[in-house]
Order: structure tokens, then sequence, then C-alpha cells
């Protein structure tokens, strides 16, 4: 029997297949079972349009049988079969799909859709095998056929034995090797975990012998060993259940066994998509943040099935980075895959998926928030800094879609509040938006800058985490109402009548507050009266867009530079501190300059700045209580 040489490019591309289109060599037994699966629904597509044949699915399954003792793989199915013909047109020339020629002849019914679409899959058999032998027996034949061959080299047809139609594909398992042990391809345990994990959800039984041990009948403390056949897969995915029938359990069993979190989702979507774009897809809100989520570690991205298949782990552009929390799996036919069905095509489809996701996503947030308050904020206390990193990142694009997810704690209400709540109690007179920042809420309620907004009873926004001011920024108003620091030059507060006498009083004392600045050079821009103070004697402001701690925040990033804000001292001019300043100018300038410093560094305390020489501030302090 001679050996048939395959044609010159199909041997270049079975060379360039094994070593380098499938990354994973387990990637193979995913390929095999898809086209086995692809074999029955022939069968039960030509069932449809021919009355003598009659589809009783439960005759039709596929099994993976592994004999360890003569190395060897069969994956066996009980589909369609193959001609000689077949053979040499589908087997002897690479990347010609029967299955791709089968969807073009035929409009598939019924869901029942072709996976195989390439004619390469059946070549990954040669990434763990040395020699692979397909015996099949074509429907309406009598004759059976052997198609084998060890690679590239060639192949060789002869006749067969072979009782009932179907095809057995028997892969004579490689050698370890020192990079790849190729043993676990014939253990049953890692068999069952890659069918799990590709295949579960193939229509059709897969099947295996499972050895297992169990008590004796009759015994109490004798074992025996045995082998039972068991159906490995799920077949029915849950993303293809009437909703109607499933029901939370159903879904937060599903979150578990794929490994989604060892937490209980917060909430779930369950999508069935018929438009534009036709997937189905299962999401999942979690409750707790997965260890690495802040971190470079993380890797966003949902599962990606095609008509039932794994494709894809973690396909990252399903998802925008500010939703990366979310966990699950979309399953659509509609997608265009490359030779390997490994990766995607970035395409029409894809970006439509992606899109109709986003716009889920984020009515499920709104919906929570507006009727599961408290579940809302579980969700907020993990991922919520997510959502503010989303307002900040891509120069504000996604500012819209995130604004009113938005929660921060309230001076007023003593809780997590929304912008809208905000604004709708802010009163006719109040201009802006007002926050403060600091490291905690207690911290906050403490600034003196606080102390004008409050006095007037104006609810105050706390900014606790380093990328809230930033995202406030990029937000710049909300509701046509500008967000302002409480530690801003322009607060927009009308003077009181004990302000505009405090102007007055610095005004008088002009050259006091310019002998400060001049003292404080290079650490402050100026040194003014204050209009927010009532009961403090001084505070730190700033001037421009670079907030005190935003100059904190970028200078302990590893690239953050000399980064400065714009510094103003505040006096409260009102304050039993100012007479003593007043009086050091008239008589004693070594005495002002020392009050000054003490008060700079005072004033730098407050805000979380660390005092720039701590020994003379210690030494300042002993010279006042001499």
């Amino acid at each position: 029997m001679s050996k048939i040489e395959f044609k010159a490019e199909s041997k270049r591309l079975l060379e360039m297949m094994i070593n380098s289109i499938y990354t994973q060599k387990e990637i193979f037994l995913r390929e095999l079972i898809s086209n086995a699966s692809d074999a029955i629904d022939k069968i039960y597509y030509k069932a449809l349009t021919d009355e003598k044949l009659v589809f009783n699915k439960d005759d039709y399954y596929i099994k993976v049988t592994a004999d360890k003792a003569n190395r060897t793989l069969t994956i066996s199915d009980t589909g369609i079969g193959m001609s000689k013909e077949d053979l040499e047109n589908h087997l002897g020339v690479i990347a010609k799909s029967g299955s791709l020629a089968f969807k073009n002849e035929h409009e598939a019914k019924d869901g029942h859709n072709i996976i195989g679409q390439f004619g390469v899959g059946f070549y990954s058999a040669f990434m763990v095998a040395d020699k692979v032998t397909v015996i099949t027996k074509a429907l309406d034949s009598d004759r059976a056929y052997k198609w084998e061959s060890e690679g590239a080299e060639g192949y060789t047809i002869e006749p067969a034995e072979k009782a009932s139609v179907g095809t057995d594909i028997i892969l004579h398992i490689k050698p370890n090797t020192e990079d790849d042990q190729y043993d676990e391809y014939l253990d049953q345990y890692r068999l069952k975990a890659i069918i799990k994990k590709y295949s579960d959800f193939i229509r059709y039984p897969i099947k295996m012998d499972i050895a297992g041990k169990r008590l004796k009948e009759g015994s109490d403390n004798e074992f025996e060993d045995y082998v039972e056949e068991q159906t490995v897969n799920s077949m029915v995915p849950i993303w293809r259940k009437n909703k109607n029938e499933l029901k939370d359990e159903d879904y937060t069993n599903f979150y578990q066994e794929k490994r989604y979190g060892f937490d209980k989702p917060l909430k779930h979507l369950h999508i069935s998509a018929d438009g534009a774009v036709v997937y189905n897809a299962i999401l999942f809100i979690p409750e707790n943040t997965p260890y690495d989520y802040y971190t470079k570690e993380y890797e966003k991205g949902l599962e990606l099935y095609s008509s039932g298949v794994l494709i894809m782990n973690k396909c990252a552009d399903l998802l925008p980075d500010y939703f990366s929390f979310v966990k699950g799996m979309v399953d659509s036919e509609d997608l265009s895959l490359n030779i390997s069905r490994e990766l995607l095509q970035h395409d029409r489809q894809l970006k439509l998926i992606a899109k109709n996701i986003k716009s889920k996503i984020k009515g499920a947030l709104q919906s929570m928030l507006k009727d599961e308050r408290e579940n809302y904020e579980k969700f907020y206390g993990s991922f919520g800094r997510q959502l503010k990193f989303g307002v900040y990142n891509d120069f504000g694009a996604n500012k819209e879609d995130l604004q009113d997810l938005l929660l921060f704690h309230s001076s007023k209400e003593k809780k997590l509040v929304t912008l809208d709540e905000y604004v709708s109690r802010m009163p006719e007179e109040q201009k802006y938006i007002y926050y403060a920042t600091g490291e905690n809420h207690a911290r906050i309620e403490k600034l003196p800058q606080t102390e004008l907004v409050a006095d007037k009873g104006y609810e105050i926004l706390y900014f606790t985490d380093e990328v809230d001011e930033f995202a406030i920024k990029m937000l710049m108003k909300y509701k046509d109402k500008e967000f302002r620091n409480v530690s801003s030059g322009d607060l927009g507060i009308e003077a009181s009548e004990e302000e505009k006498k405090a102007e007055s009083e610095a005004a008088d004392n002009k050259e006091l507050f310019e002998h400060m600045t001049k003292l404080l050079e290079g650490k402050v821009k100026t040194v003014k009266a204050s209009k927010r103070l009532k009961s403090h004697p001084v505070c730190l402001t700033s001037e421009g867009e670079l907030s005190i701690e935003m100059e904190k925040i970028l200078r302990a990033m590893p690239n953050g530079g000399d980064v400065k804000a714009d510094k103003v001292l505040e006096i409260n001019v009102n304050h039993d501190v100012f007479r003593s300043l007043q009086n050091a100018f008239e008589s004693d300038k070594t005495k002002l300059d020392l009050y000054t410093h003490l008060l700079y560094n005072q004033a730098l305390l407050i805000e979380g700045l660390p005092v720039q020489d701590p020994v003379e501030f210690t030494n300042d302090i002993c010279k006042i209580m001499v």
C-alpha cells in the first residue's frame, strides 16, 4: 500500500499549524470533539429532509477512551461518517473543511449550527500524537475505510472493518519529553477536566469509562475496583434554558461551578439578544473584591463560547475597564474567528456585543442603586474606586455613563449619597457642590477649611480615595453645578458683615502680611486674611487647579516629581493669635518670625503634610514656652 503525499501547501500548513497556530496542546481534544459533534449534526440535518431516516437523539453520542498500556486515545462518534472520497478530500487536503462546505450548502435549522469551519482542527491531533488512525463508515455505505498518517510526510487509505456508521479517531500519544508530559492525555481525570473546560456544552453526550473504588456489596471495609461509563458533559448550558425555569440558586451554583469567585454574586444578568447580533450571556456582579483586583496581575474578561464551545477563557474586549469586575460568559454563533478558533477577529459583531453588554451592566447597576441600595453599597465598597477611575480615564470620555453611579459620604447625611441626591437638596442660593479631601471622615470633619461652608448649612462631600478629586476635576460639573473644594480660593459665598470687617482689618495690616509672605517665600504663594475660618487660627488653602491633596498623591507616585500646589497661608483675623502677630510686628520682628514659622508648620500638620525641619519646629515651641 503506497503512501499518498500531502500537497506541498498542505504539508507546509501542517508543519506550521503543529508548531504555531495553537497556543495550548490541550486544544486538540476540543477540536476533535467539535468535529464529532458536527458529524452527528449532519445526520440530524439529513433526517429533516429524508423521511426514511429517523433521528433518535439517544442513539447519538461521542466516546473518549484512553488506553494507557498501548498509549492510545480514541475519540469515537456515531455521526455521519466518511467515504473514501471524503477522506481524500477532507483529510488529504488540509484547510478544506467538510463542515464549512456543508454549512454553505445548507441552511442550518433548529439551532444545530456547524462548529468547524476551517478544516485544520483535525490536524491539531499531531501536537500530541506521532500517528493518527481514522476508521470510518459513512451513512448508507456498506464499506469502511482506514486513513492513517504519521504527520507531514503523507497518509494511507485502505479498506477496514467497522460494524456501525460513524468515525473512530485513534491517537498514538507521543512519549514524554523534558518539556512535555504527554502522559496527561491518557489520564482520565485530566481528559475529563479538558472536556469540562472546552466542550461541556456540546449538545450530545460525551461518554468516558471512569474507574473508581466502592465498597463491596455486603462488606463494611472491603473495597473493589470498578469501571462505569459516565456522561461527562452538561450538554444543555444554563444560558440556553428559559429564564422562568431558573432560580437564583441555579445562577449561584453556576457562578461557583465556573469558579468565578468564592463569594456569592450580588446580582446576575441573563441576556438573550436576538437582533443585529445574536448571543446569550450570563453576567455576575460580585460582592467581594478579588485579592489581586487592584493590581497589574488582574486579568479582566468574560468567557467566550462559539456555539457552546469555549473559545477564550478571558475575552477582555467584551468589557470596558471600568466594568472589569464583571464575571461571566458570552455565547454567540455570529463571531468571526481566526483559523485556530483561539482568537477573535476584531469585527463588527464583537463590538456590537460589547456595546450591548456595557449598556446592560450599567442598567443593572442603576437598578440595584434604586431598588437594592444596601446591596449596591456593598458592591460600591468593593468596586466604587474602579468606577471613579473610569470617570478619570480616557480624559473623561465615559463620565456621562458613570456619574450617576458614584457615591460619596455626606457631612449632613452621615452616609453615602449620590450626586443627584446632593443636588436635589441644595439651597437655591448655593452656587457649588462642595467637597473636602482627607484620609478619613473623622479627619475631614476637623479641617478648619470646612468651617465657613458648614456654618452656611451647606452639605459637604467627603473624598477619601486617592482618585476622588482627580475624577471630579474631570467631571467638572453635575447638572450645571460646578464642584468646589472647600480649600479653594473662591468659595462663591457672599461675605457677611463680620467677614467684610475682617477684610477691612486685613487691608490695614497689609505690611504685616507682606512681611510674613516674604519670610515664607518658596513655601507659600501668599499670606492673607481668611474669609473661611471661624474658630481656628490658621489653615492652608490652594490656588489654581492643583489642590494640596492632589499634590500629596502625585508626589507619592514613583514618577511624581517635585509637583507643588500654589499654597496660601490664611490667618483668622478674629482670633487672639492675630493680635499677637500685630503686637510682634509693632515691637518684636524676631518674635513675629517665630510666630510665622510656627503657624506655617501648624498648618502643614493640619493638612497631613510633613514638617520640613522637625527639630527646628520643636525648638520654636520651646522658645515660646520660656
